[in-house]
């Protein structure tokens, strides 16, 4: 319990402070669920059967019949790749749990007829998980209630906050990482267990396991979650996170430009201005350092060389290692500078930021 609650008070510091990190994180994780469910989809179709199932196959057609049109009916979406991912299936070898399958480990057991395949659908995932449609919605309109105060207070010409921007900042991309994480299951403690083919090899004569499995909160809420689309590379292209993160850290970077005007005294007014630019121009350095070796190599491609030349890939190399520094330093930075200017701003709020919104005069109606 206690693992599960510092585990969830380091996603609210990181979500609060590097909000295009939890973005980037949702996208990634999207990728990997989705080449998740195609692999055990394509393994599910070509798997053929071992062991005590073999001889159904072959001494009883009709059971074969109900099998097949079992194992159809489960098809993997979405949900079952999110659930693989996160630790959902676990190997026991002589009713004792072994390890934590990936989804490429599982996948290989039951093509080398080690395991059987999964059979579970989509309603029994989502029956474990402690959050369904309701929930996400409600907290979806919480984000949005939010936006439609602040465009009403700007529209009456009331004062919006540094801290209102920051968080709108947060809602924008809270939305985002919402939209990738819809169909994955929430704090689901029960993994679905796999048994190991008493017929087949010791598993540790078949290839070493990548994980080896901790029966605790630790491990099933904290370790394969956190992991789970950082350092899985190979299911999730990490191009489209890099983008990912670009993208979102110039819409973050923007909506904090909206406090152009809020200071009323001219230092901390012109601080927040550098600030607000230093966080939207660092995503597009980091940008630029990746773009320019690619360049580099398109270019000397066309005149039929790999390289423009010692002289110049140094150039060029140097010139792309500074611009990813000085994006990162400049983010950092600019981000440490907002954070201390938003809670600065709460010591002299004016007057007008007390007030709240009169929704009255939004409603039409007719005077008598």
């Amino acid at each position: 319990m206690v693992s599960i609650i510092f585990y969830r008070l380091c996603l609210m510091v990181v979500a609060s402070l590097i909000p295009e990190f939890m973005t980037v994180w949702a996208i990634a994780q999207f990728s990997c669920a989705q080449s998740a469910a195609k692999q055990l989809n394509y393994t599910a179709q070509h798997a053929q059967p071992h062991g005590d199932h073999q001889a159904i196959y072959k001494s009883e057609p009709a059971v074969t019949g109900i099998l097949n049109s079992r194992s159809s009916r489960t098809e993997w979406t979405l949900t079952h790749g999110f659930f693989a991912w996160m630790g959902g299936f676990v190997l026991y070898v002589n009713g004792e749990p072994r390890a934590t399958l990936t989804p490429s480990e599982l996948a290989r057991l039951v093509r080398e007829g080690y395991v059987e395949m999964p059979v579970i659908t989509e309603a029994e995932i989502e029956d474990r998980s402690k959050g369904d449609g309701l929930y996400r919605c409600i907290a979806i309109l919480q984000l949005v209630w939010f936006v439609v105060q602040l465009i009403a207070r700007t529209a009456q010409g009331l004062p919006v906050t540094l801290l209102e921007i920051d968080t709108l900042g947060v809602v924008a991309l809270a939305c985002i990482a919402y939209a990738f994480w819809w169909k994955k299951p929430k704090d689901i403690r029960r993994p679905y267990i796999v048994h190991w083919n008493s017929e087949a090899n010791d598993p540790s004569l078949c290839g070493n396991l990548e994980n080896i499995y901790y029966y605790s909160c630790i491990r099933r809420s904290v370790v394969r979650p956190l992991l789970f689309g950082i350092s899985d590379q190979k299911s999730g292209p990490s191009l489209i996170s890099f983008v990912a993160v670009c993208i979102s850290g110039v819409v973050f970077g923007a909506i904090h430009c909206l406090g152009w005007n809020v200071f009323p005294g001219h230092t901390e007014q012109i601080i927040w201005r550098v600030a607000s630019i230093g966080v939207t121009c660092s995503p597009l350095m980091a940008f630029f350092a990746f773009a320019l070796p690619v360049f580099s190599y398109i270019t000397a491609m066309s005149y039929g060389r790999v390289t423009h030349g010692y002289y110049i890939d140094t150039v060029i190399d140097f010139l792309a290692g500074f611009f990813r520094w000085l994006g990162t330093i400049s983010y950092v930075c600019s981000r440490v500078i907002m954070l201390v200017l938003v809670f600065m701003s709460l010591r002299s709020l004016p007057p007008g930021a007390y007030d709240t919104v009169a929704w009255i005069k939004h409603i039409p109606h007719i005077y008598m």
